[in-house]
């Protein structure tokens, strides 16, 4: 009877686990092809009364919305996550990003609809944000929870590799109709990977539906009351939040450097946009074998060990990355990319979910790991593009964007260095970890 079980309860995982996957590559590649075609034309579109650097910074601004929503949507969602259930947040999250894409898709211009046009652009660019603020953390960590003792690091690095997944779907798409003429790619083919996005969200929901709640939710419920006011319980102690962000800060930083801010970066320095597309392409390819691997090591050798070496390598290559790319040559664009995005940031990003759902108990758990991970994203990524941008406008070089880059690896460092090792801990529905690196012991949910 206990063999069947465990046979049944693996065979969960591995569903719940393939719902993780393809539920936040359908996320991160509504989220990412906005942040792509806001490179290559939304300036022009959206913004056309402004001078083409105003044009891309507003936007920019537009992509830095959907960062600020973000953690709206992590405490919206984690607080009914943590009343309610995993589950059902899943799918309204999904439900929630795949329409807006789709409405993004059918937006009038500036040229049909004047300035209600950049205003709905915003508007679904935060609906965009808040979906994406409750994905992660209910993907993330449904998988650990249904994992129990199994190793954390590599079932929930399966999730992470959505977010290159959805870059590698993202780009390729854009890759294609970016070869139209430039003409017909800004009448209507910077459309076609906005409408497709309604395609993967179905595909997205089939998978969904069949995973079952999490079991430490169901135990939960079980034995008491589910929190009443997640988020009171978890800004009460907010040391593990602030951590949490300050471990995914190098990580978010590289991602929107290397992926977003790269595309319009490269693009300026005489690259044509497939060539950038398809580094960027390669790049995520290339972190689709380094995320899993990164989870494994940090099963083995700890959390914080991996997460520091990836911060290391990033701070260590952000000067060379740049330099690479300021050669004009196509091939060390690709080398570029690779090493800073698809190695370097992948082995920071690979540990993370493991690391932050750690830090928090069952009843606290997706307010509190889905507050910390996308206040990362906002300070790391939403802004990166903007300060970027501006520093480049600057100092005309991209000396300090390589410096911005070293910086968030350093937050992220700095930050690891002082969290306590989690990956040993025991994983239950009495579990909650104040994270203070002067404790050896968890810290029961009930105590002050």
């Amino acid at each position: 009877m206990t063999a069947v079980r465990e046979t049944q309860d693996a065979r969960q995982l591995r569903r719940v686990a393939l719902s993780g996957l393809l539920g936040t590559a359908v996320e991160f590649y509504d989220f990412l092809v906005y942040g792509t075609v806001a490179a290559l034309v939304f300036g022009d579109l959206f913004f056309p009364a402004a001078d083409p650097a105003a044009g891309t910074v507003a936007a920019f601004g537009t992509f830095a919305a959907g960062y600020v929503a973000r953690p709206l949507g992590g405490i919206v969602f984690g607080h009914f996550g943590d009343r309610l259930g995993r589950k059902s947040m899943m799918l309204a999250t999904m439900v929630l990003m795949g329409v807006g894409s789709f409405l993004i898709g059918l937006l009038p211009t500036y040229a049909t609809i004047g300035v209600w046009a950049p205003v709905l652009l915003v508007l679904l660019r935060v609906v965009q944000g808040i979906a994406i603020g409750g994905e992660w953390g209910g993907a993330t960590l449904m998988v650990a929870e249904h994992a129990g003792g199994r190793p954390r690091g590599r079932w929930t690095s399966l999730t992470q590799l959505g977010a290159p997944l959805g870059t590698v779907l993202s780009t390729a798409v854009v890759t294609l109709v970016a070869a139209l003429p430039d003409e017909q790619f800004r009448a209507w083919g910077w459309r076609v990977p906005f409408l497709l996005s309604l395609v993967l969200l179905f595909a997205g929901l089939y998978v969904r539906l069949k995973v079952t709640e999490s079991p430490l939710f169901r135990a939960l419920k079980e034995e008491r009351a589910p929190a009443r006011l997640p988020l009171l319980d978890v800004v009460r102690r907010p040391r593990a939040v602030l951590m949490a962000a300050g471990a995914g800060i190098g990580a978010f930083t590289a991602q929107s450097l290397l992926t977003s801010f790269m595309v319009s970066y490269a693009v300026g320095h005489g690259f044509s946009r497939t060539q950038v597309l398809t580094g960027v392409t390669l790049a995520s390819c290339t972190a689709l074998l380094v995320l899993p691997c990164a989870g494994a090591l940090s099963d083995r050798f700890g959390r914080r060990p991996v997460v520091l070496a990836g911060a290391v390598l990033s701070a260590a290559t952000a000067f060379p990355v740049f330099a690479l790319v300021d050669t004009g040559r196509p091939g060390l664009l690709i080398l570029a990319l690779v090493l800073g995005h698809g190695v370097a940031q992948s082995t920071m990003y690979g540990p993370l979910g493991a690391l932050l759902t750690e830090m928090f108990g069952t009843r606290v758990r997706y307010t509190g790991a889905s507050l910390g991970y996308q206040t990362a994203t906002l300070l790391g990524a939403g802004f990166s593009p903007l300060i970027a941008g501006s520093l480049l406008a600057t100092y005309g070089s991209s000396t300090p964007v390589a410096l911005l880059m070293t910086a968030g690896a350093a937050v992220t460092a700095l930050t690891v260095w002082r969290v306590r090792e989690t990956s040993r801990d025991r994983f239950g529905t009495e579990q909650y970890q104040e994270n203070r690196s002067d404790r050896k012991e968890p810290i029961d949910e009930g105590t002050s």
